[in-house]
C-alpha cells in the first residue's frame, strides 16, 4: 500500500507518503539536462494553479537516462530554482528502474503499465497521477506536456 512507503527528501530526511494522502499528487522523474527539461515550467504552472486545492507535485531527479541529471541535491535545486522558479518539492535523486530502483517508483510502475504494457520507465519526465486515496490513476510518457493534464487533475480535485 502506498501509504506505507517512505520517500527521501532532497536533504536526506524521510517523509512518509501517508503525509500526501488526501492530496492529488503528480510524481515525475526529472532531469536538468534533458530535451524535456523545459517541462519544469509547465509543472510549476500546474503547481501554482492547483496547490491551494490540494494538489502536490513531487519531482524525483534521476540520472539513469543519458546521465542527464549529474548534479547533487544542491546543484539540482539551484538549477530548478534559478532557471524555472520551481517551488514544488524535489526529492533525493533516485533510480526508477533496475536493481536499485526506489520502492516508490517500483510501486507506481506495478500499478500503471506504460506503452504496450511495459512496466519499465523509458525516459525522463514520465509522470504518474495519484488520487487523494493513494490510488495510481494515470501514467503519462515524457512527451505528454504538463498542461495537457489539467482535465485529469481537475477531475480528481473535484472528488
Amino acid at each position: 500500500m502506498i501509504e506505507t512507503l517512505t520517500l527521501k527528501q532532497a536533504d536526506g530526511s524521510n517523509i512518509s507518503y501517508k503525509e500526501y494522502i488526501g492530496k492529488v499528487v503528480l510524481a515525475v522523474n526529472t532531469a536538468s539536462q534533458c530535451g524535456f527539461t523545459p517541462q519544469y515550467k509547465g509543472l510549476e504552472a500546474l503547481y501554482k494553479q492547483y496547490r491551494d486545492q490540494g494538489f502536490e507535485i513531487l519531482g524525483f531527479p534521476c540520472n539513469q537516462f543519458g546521465e542527464q541529471e549529474p548534479g547533487d541535491a544542491d546543484e539540482i535545486q539551484n538549477f530548478c530554482s534559478l532557471n524555472y522558479n520551481v517551488t514544488f518539492p524535489l526529492m533525493q535523486k533516485v533510480d526508477v528502474n533496475g536493481d536499485h530502483q526506489d520502492p516508490f517508483w517500483e510501486y507506481l510502475k506495478s500499478k500503471q503499465a506504460g506503452l504496450l504494457g511495459s512496466r519499465k520507465i523509458k525516459w525522463n519526465f514520465t509522470k504518474f497521477l495519484i488520487g487523494r486515496n493513494g490510488q495510481v490513476i494515470g501514467r503519462y510518457g515524457p512527451q505528454v506536456k504538463p498542461e495537457s493534464l489539467t482535465k485529469d487533475i481537475e477531475k480528481l480535485l473535484a472528488q
